[in-house]
């Protein structure tokens, strides 16, 4: 077992789901047992399945917790480090752990309570004893250490165990000082940490000295069975604990079908608990948890959910200033884009796209009303808002926020191809709008041409770019109402992006950014007779590019003659 020095920065963990029982006790059953639970917990919890976010779904609870072999030698280790150092913690296993394996998930995502010493304390213990076992001591480890004003309450100490990252923190018991939000953490009772978890399932334990569950406030279980996000304690409370909170419950809602409580609907909507998500909580935290969401398979029910608490703008903070205004509604314009998108990805292929393409599928969609609007920098440049709700409001990485503005950006382009790519004998095209590509290309390779070279500019989000301008064709036509109240046709928007896929495919052009030049910098500027490089070298490049996708079968010595012979004429004429 190798310990390593962790490197990720901090995260609060918060899994949604919950849970409902009163207080009996059960014997193990197979290194296992349920504590604080009315009966016994069936093979199956059946729920009804139901279209909308208010039903509940089905749900299939494990009568027993199966470890893993990798887990049941982890969960050995840290037992064999008590005894090694006569200890008497109790280790519990928090959270979505536990929720996922009574639901028969896989979960590598391990928090471990510890009911009398900080998680750094213990950390070291194991480090102690793993090399009476003949594993190397570890270098160290890391701690994530608390920062109350972003509402991270607990050090974290972090160790990785047979390969799987390990989070230690000690029970907690929050205090709160008269005019503070901000509370005195001290060590905590199991039933004291658990009632001031997020979600009465996330409340739920594991017990690793024990081999059993429990079920502290009495709510896990049956939460979790009858599909519903409830909070252990008053929500508004539990949110102004942590306002992220309210994007977690969301998220979980989303993602399982569960049915949010009514009480907790009405906090997460309320102003005090709008303002201190805004103020509380740090972009980087926002940022995961959306991003979380938009990869999820439901991500059009977490993005309704934060426009019905009227969450949106909160969320996705725009600049002081920026132009043109945003419209009354472009928050529910901007979901219904979502919707729309995602609805349509789910009548195309399921290979067309993989997880990457689809995440920023649902950003380019959802930020599809905001592509038009701008800032400006400090040196008075136009940006896209976009680029300031990546990086400035979620805090995501530069990569994701101009790959959303390339998607946009190339939409008028496709837009301007798409009839042609669905009927290429009837060609035809506004050569002003594209004059520079279009010099000295025959007309039967113009569409190859045209098609190539957008292409390299968006690459292997081509087919998301073509996905997007779907939505806004036609061009002439206001796609508002009809985006908004679903009367857009679906089957035809498949059937448009399919004919223009198809026709991209069979000229070649899928992968031909990795197209390479047959001439080089260095020729070009021999037959040019230049001594360096500049502007006329870089457009010969794009003419002889022009050339190469006219020519797919062209070799390098008829690109050469031909650049040789256009040049000498265009001397002649000079």
């Amino acid at each position: 077992m190798r310990l390593a020095l962790a490197s990720s920065s901090a995260a609060i963990k918060f899994n949604p789901l919950l849970s409902v029982f009163s207080s009996t006790t059960f014997r193990p059953h197979n290194n296992f047992a349920f504590r604080n639970v009315s009966a016994p917990i069936k093979a199956l919890g059946i729920l009804r399945c139901g279209a909308t976010m208010a039903e509940p779904v089905v749900v299939q609870l494990k009568e027993k917790i199966d470890l893993t072999d990798k887990e049941k030698k982890i969960f050995d280790c840290l037992l064999n480090t008590l005894r090694h150092s006569n200890l008497t913690t109790q280790l519990r296993v928090a959270g979505g752990w536990v929720r996922d394996k009574l639901l028969g998930k896989d979960c590598y995502d391990i928090d471990i309570a510890l009911d009398n010493m900080v998680g750094s304390e213990f950390a070291n213990k194991v480090a102690e004893y793993l090399p009476s076992t003949g594993e190397n001591r570890p270098s160290g480890f890391g701690v994530i250490p608390c920062n109350p004003d972003q509402s991270k309450h607990l050090e974290t100490a972090r160790m990785c165990l047979d390969d799987l990252w390990i989070d230690f923190v000690n029970l907690r018991c929050e205090d709160y000082c008269e005019n503070s939000r901000i509370p005195t953490m001290k060590f905590g009772t199991a039933e004291e940490d658990a009632y001031r978890r997020d979600l009465t399932i996330n409340s739920l334990f594991y017990n690793i000295n024990t081999g059993s569950v429990e079920d502290l406030t009495g709510r896990g279980i049956a939460d979790l069975k009858h599909g519903k996000i409830v909070t252990p304690l008053p929500p508004k409370a539990t949110f102004l604990d942590d306002p992220l909170r309210v994007l977690r419950a969301i998220r979980f809602g989303a993602r399982f079908g569960f049915v949010l409580d009514e009480e907790l609907k009405k906090a997460a909507a309320s102003d005090e608990v709008k303002a201190a998500l805004a103020a509380k909580i740090s972009r980087e935290r926002i940022g995961t948890e959306i991003d979380l969401m938009t990869s999820s398979k439901q991500p059009v029910k977490a993005m309704a959910y934060i426009c019905n608490f009227k969450l949106f703008w909160i969320v996705f903070n725009l600049p002081a200033q920026y132009d043109p205004a945003v419209s009354e509604g472009c928050d529910r314009l901007c979901i219904a884009y979502l919707d729309a998108a995602w609805n349509l990805t789910q009548l195309i292929e399921h290979s067309t796209f993989n997880d990457e393409q689809r995440r920023l599928l649902m950003y380019a969609a959802l930020f599809l009303p905001l592509r038009k609007t701008t800032y400006k920098d400090n040196k008075g440049k136009k940006i896209p808002v976009v680029n300031y709700i990546f990086r400035d409001s979620l805090k995501r990485k530069a990569s994701d926020a101009e790959t959303v503005m390339s998607i946009h950006k190339s939409l008028e382009k496709f837009l301007s191809l798409i009839p042609s790519l669905v009927s290429p004998e009837e060609f035809k095209l506004d050569e002003d709008e594209w004059h520079k590509e279009l010099v000295d290309v025959a007309v039967p390779s113009q569409l190859r041409v045209l098609t190539g070279f957008l292409l390299r500019e968006i690459k292997d989000f081509w087919r998301v770019a073509l996905l997007t301008s779907t939505l806004l064709y036609p061009t002439d036509v206001d796609h508002t109402d009809d985006i908004l109240n679903k009367r857009f046709e679906l089957d035809s928007k498949r059937d448009l992006f399919q004919a223009a896929e198809d026709t991209i495919t069979k000229l070649g052009l899928d992968k031909v950014w990795d197209l390479k030049p047959l001439v080089n910098g260095k020729e070009i500027m021999n037959v040019l007779q230049l001594k360096s490089g500049g502007p006329l070298v870089r457009e010969w490049q794009q003419k002889l590019l022009a050339w190469q996708l006219a020519h797919p079968s062209g070799t390098a010595e008829e690109c050469f003659d031909w650049m040789k012979q256009t040049h000498s004429k265009r001397v002649k004429r000079e």
